[in-house]
């Protein structure tokens, strides 16, 4: 008998690829999107080169400079309403700065408004109770489908036509609202009131942190740490006690009537108030609808599971509804905030002084068209992929981690 013998396979190295032809590298899927990628961007740059050096080719000859010098020279108009002193004697480029300020102020405004009125508005649709939820839906209807520029023009109109200053329509007579707009107590300016501001925000801060501290806690150990009354007192106390130590200033520069005219306190325009109205409340029906549309997008067994362990309404809202339907409701609510800011535009038809508005005028004072067109652009664009950035960021941090 002989005795089998085994053989030990040896370890033989991978075969050589040849390597890959041209026709095989365009074969690739990966390859081929990034050279129509590469060529859709370049035809799209060198479309841009030729129109810009046509356009300065022909501005040049009509004798028309070109450039952004333009940004440096006296700008030679007054605009009636902004944050920052600006008069005739500045610059463009400060005029630039003032629109843009302007612009953000009525949207940040517009965006708080929009979307507390639309939470509500949301939540209110699904109400049980008949009343409520008509109401809300009369509203949505109403809003949603009634032009934008009609409602900024109406609400306008509806400012311009109240009392004079000296028939003026009174809250507590401190706060007056006539055809001139809206006028408010203010505090009279002290630093201590920027420091009681910023420990209002950091006490924020630091209720959301202990709030999710105390949810991780629960989550691990199985009980309930209650943080409510430390929050409430954490935001009220902070804030009070930094105010306390700056010397605890009480002066309020409240508006009186003096001539044809209210002075003192802090004035809203009727174009501000106007477009303000305009924006946010057209934009809260559409995100009272997203709040509606994310609400029911959670499944009803999970509502019943909260109820089933005697959750109350606004826990069942807060810990199983609201972290479920943000994943739904955060991306169109982006969308929303978007189109506020550019409707913001819309200010120019009742003479508010935002981006559009300004840019117009810098075009027809300057003639640099081309360059004025472009930098407005420049600038929408730059909010919009701030706003989308941001809520990005949010949609990140209030997603369901899947385990």
């Amino acid at each position: 008998m002989t005795e089998a013998t085994t053989s030990i396979p040896r370890h033989r190295p991978p075969p050589k690829r040849p390597p890959m032809s041209l026709n095989g590298l365009w074969h690739n899927v990966g390859f081929r999107n990034l050279a129509y990628q590469v060529t859709v961007v370049t035809a799209i740059l060198l479309t841009a080169v030729y129109m810009v050096s046509n356009a300065q080719d022909a501005m040049q000859k009509r004798g028309i400079s070109t450039g952004f010098g333009f940004l440096l020279e006296e700008a030679g108009f007054d605009i009636g309403e902004t944050p920052v002193a600006f008069t005739s004697a500045d610059t463009f480029g400060r005029a630039y700065v003032a629109a843009v300020l302007n612009t953000l102020k009525v949207s940040v405004l517009g965006i708080m408004f929009a979307t507390m009125l639309g939470v509500v508005l949301g939540i209110a649709r699904l109400s049980s109770n008949v009343l409520i939820a008509k109401l809300s839906s009369a509203y949505v209807e109403l809003f949603r489908n009634t032009p934008q520029l009609v409602q900024i023009i109406f609400w306008y109109t509806v400012i311009t036509q109240l009392p004079p200053p000296k028939q003026a329509l009174s809250l507590f007579d401190v706060s007056f609202l006539t055809n001139r707009g809206l006028v408010l107590p203010w505090p009279a300016p002290d630093p201590a009131y920027l420091w009681t501001l910023l420990t209002l925000v950091g006490a924020c801060v630091a209720a959301v942190i202990a709030v999710r501290w105390a949810d991780a806690r629960r989550r691990a150990t199985g009980r309930r740490v209650r943080v409510l009354g430390w929050n409430i007192a954490l935001i009220a106390g902070a804030p009070a006690l930094v105010w306390l130590l700056g010397g605890a200033p009480t002066d309020m520069s409240v508006p009186r009537l003096q001539g044809f005219n209210f002075v003192g306190g802090a004035a809203i325009s009727p174009e501000f108030l106007a477009l303000l109205l305009g924006l946010s409340l057209y934009i809260a029906a559409f995100i009272a609808e997203i709040v509606r549309s994310g609400i029911q997008s959670v499944g009803k067994g999970q509502i019943e599971a909260a109820r089933a362990i005697s959750l109350r309404s606004s826990d069942a809202y807060r810990k199983v509804i609201l972290p479920q339907a943000l994943r739904v409701m955060v991306p169109p609510a982006a969308a929303q905030y978007v189109s506020l800011v550019k409707n913001s535009s819309l200010g120019v038809a009742i003479g508010y002084p935002e981006l559009f508005n300004v840019n117009n005028t810098i075009i027809t004072l300057s003639g640099h068209t081309v360059e004025a067109i472009g930098m407005m652009m420049l600038i929408y664009l730059s909010i919009s992929f701030v706003i989308a950035a941001v809520m990005n960021l949010y949609n990140r941090a209030v997603q369901i981690k899947e385990r």
